[in-house]
This record gives C-alpha cells, sequence and structure tokens, in this order.
C-alpha cells in the first residue's frame, strides 16, 4: 500500500532536504506564472485601496485553464435575461450570492464572450473610498521630483516636474475611471464585494454611476494653460491617454458588476439604478462544470463523489465552491486511505461557531 504521507512536502522533520524540487504545478486558480508584471501596479502607488487590474492571468484563473468557464457554462434563463436587461438598460448589474457561487466569474465570462477585452477590477475593501476607483494624484511624488530637479539646476522648463503639463504624469486613473473613458464599445467593469465598504461608498457611487462622467480638479484648474487642455495620464491597466478640460466622460457606458455576499443591505437609491441578479447555490451539473474547466474531465469524473458530498453539506452548513475546488484538486495529490479526511478538513463550513 501506498505511504499516505508521500505527498508531504514539508514533514516536520527539523532537517533541511530538497523536498521542494517535488512540488507540483499550482491549481490553475493559483497560478500567477502568466501574470502581465505591469497590469497591477505597485501596492502603495496609485491604485489605492484595493485596485486590481485583471491581466491574461486572472482571467484564466476566473475561467478556467483546459476550457473556458464561458464555453462550458449555460447560464439558466432567469440570469441570462438579467445580464441582458443591465447590458441593454446600460445599468449596473447588482449580484449577490453565496461565496463561490460564480459572481466574478459572470463578469469574465461576459468580457470573454462579447470580445470587450480584459476585466477592469476594483477589489472593494473596508477603507475603500471612491476616490480609490477613480483616480490617484501624487502630489507627494510630484513635489519631490520638483525639488529634485530644482537642486539640478532644472524646472520647469522643458516638460520636467514643474511643467503644467507634466501634471499628468502624477496622475492614475482607477478601474471605475479608466472604465468611464470614451470608447466605442463598452469596458467590462468588476466592483467585488461591495458589502464589504466602508458604509458611504455605495451612496458615494450613485452620481458616477448615473452620469457617467467625474472630473480631475488638479487638471481643471490648469486646463486653460495646458495644451489643447488635455494632459496624458495613465489608466489602471497601463496606457496613457489624453484628458481633455480635466473631465472624463464615456460614450459607451461599462458593463458594471457589482458583486456582494449578502452581508448587508443596500440604499434604496444604489438598488433603482442597479438590475439585481440572485444567484442561487450551484448545482451538480455547474459544480462539475467549474471543476472540467479548471482541473479537467478526469478530476471531475474521479470527485464526482466529493461534488454530491459537497452539495449535500450545502444544504445546511454555509460553504464555499472555492473549497471543493481545493479538496479535489489536493486529494488527486494524496494516498487514499488519507483522501476523505483531507477533504473534510479542507472543507469546513464558514459559519461554524468561534
Amino acid at each position: 500500500m501506498t505511504d499516505s504521507s508521500e505527498w508531504l512536502i514539508y514533514r516536520g522533520a527539523g532537517e533541511p532536504h530538497d523536498g521542494m524540487s517535488r512540488l507540483p504545478a499550482p491549481p490553475p486558480w493559483r497560478d500567477f506564472s502568466g501574470r502581465d508584471a505591469d497590469a497591477g501596479g505597485d501596492g502603495d502607488g496609485a491604485g489605492g485601496a484595493g485596485v486590481d487590474v485583471g491581466g491574461d492571468g486572472s482571467r484564466d484563473r476566473r475561467l478556467g485553464g483546459h476550457r473556458h468557464l464561458a464555453e462550458l457554462h449555460r447560464p439558466g434563463a432567469e440570469e441570462l435575461e438579467m445580464i441582458n436587461a443591465a447590458l441593454y438598460l446600460r445599468r449596473p448589474l447588482l449580484v449577490t450570492g453565496s461565496p463561490g457561487a460564480g459572481k466574478s466569474t459572470l463578469a469574465h465570462s461576459v468580457a470573454y464572450e462579447l470580445g470587450l477585452g480584459e476585466v477592469l477590477r476594483w477589489s472593494v475593501v473596508s477603507r475603500s473610498t471612491l476616490q480609490d476607483g477613480l483616480y490617484h494624484y501624487d502630489a507627494i511624488a510630484r513635489l519631490q521630483d520638483v525639488q529634485i530637479a530644482a537642486q539640478g539646476g532644472y524646472g520647469a522648463a522643458g516638460g520636467g516636474p514643474g511643467a503644467m503639463e507634466a501634471v499628468g504624469s502624477y496622475i492614475r486613473l482607477g478601474p471605475l475611471g479608466t472604465a468611464l473613458l470614451p470608447s466605442d464599445t463598452p469596458r467590462v467593469l468588476l466592483i467585488d464585494e461591495l458589502d464589504k465598504s466602508d458604509i458611504d461608498l455605495p451612496n458615494d457611487l450613485l452620481n458616477v454611476l448615473e452620469e457617467g462622467e467625474f472630473e480631475i480638479p488638479e487638471l481643471q484648474r490648469i486646463a486653460d494653460r495646458l495644451p489643447d487642455g488635455a494632459a496624458e495620464v495613465l489608466t489602471a491597466d497601463g496606457t496613457k491617454v489624453r484628458v481633455r478640460d480635466g473631465r472624463v466622460r464615456c460614450r459607451a457606458f461599462p458593463f458594471v458588476v457589482l458583486t456582494s455576499n449578502g452581508e448587508r443591505d443596500f440604499p434604496a437609491p444604489l438598488m433603482r439604478r442597479c438590475i439585481h441578479l440572485e444567484l442561487g447555490r450551484p448545482d451538480h451539473n455547474r459544480l462539475a462544470t467549474f471543476v472540467r474547466a479548471h482541473l479537467g474531465d478526469e478530476a471531475a469524473r474521479a470527485g464526482d463523489d466529493l461534488i454530491s458530498r459537497f452539495l449535500e453539506r450545502s444544504r445546511s452548513e454555509l460553504l464555499a465552491t472555492d473549497q471543493l475546488l481545493n479538496a479535489i484538486y489536493l486529494t488527486d495529490a494524496a494516498a487514499p486511505p488519507s483522501r476523505d479526511r483531507l477533504a473534510d478538513l479542507l472543507i469546513q463550513r464558514l459559519d461554524r461557531p468561534r
């Protein structure tokens, strides 16, 4: 019989060994090797709190590495109707449901099928503000550059840090701001886990989502001194665009997906501006589709019993689909005697008493 401890990399023996050389490739949804190095920004710079931009790696992690969920998944009638209603009406789509129900995947699926480019993602946290989503002006960096330039004997001339036309170099649009740039086809914007936000953010979003535009006061104040009244700024996905008169105004309203785990209620004015889609618990077929998309057909067949057990438990316990994927991926590497025990350790109820 195979030793059930053979799969262990760290053995707790207190002696160094070459076990890391045996570590297999990561599961597809945790594979960051294909990430665009320039897409995500640098932690504490212009991106702001909880800001992320999905590159190719993000899309593959969301939609699966073997075959895209966009190709495999067939949404239900109500889901299709609400998505298309949001597209027709140019309204944000508020998607609620339990963790792992496929809320954020929906945005990637729509972008993939309709050819709308990479998804712009704003991961909301408790300290997120509307400003984080719109743009960031790094006044401190500009001041430092002006001081350094002055010490070196040059300054405002030739587009240096002190020059008016250089102000745009210190402005970076956030995901929401980038999504509102004028374009012939809409961008897809995922505002993920809005229910994690400060109490004010849902109300702060109202005007921007209604009007499809916003202002950048730092550029408006100097617009009459800029060539053609325009400044070049950096977008959330790393390109440069010209903003005229300090105003960003969309031509095609973006397809905005706001997700919520249902941990709080939202104000009526926000609900009035959104199309609301409630995703129910995934059934056996949909869970099997998730597994096939990320791990392949063989893993779906081998993990069919785990899918059934997961569904049975989810009727009375709060579980997330991520836990099922983790269990099927890892138990495939574990010896049979420890398979069920390992799966139970990985699939623990999220609402268990502390």
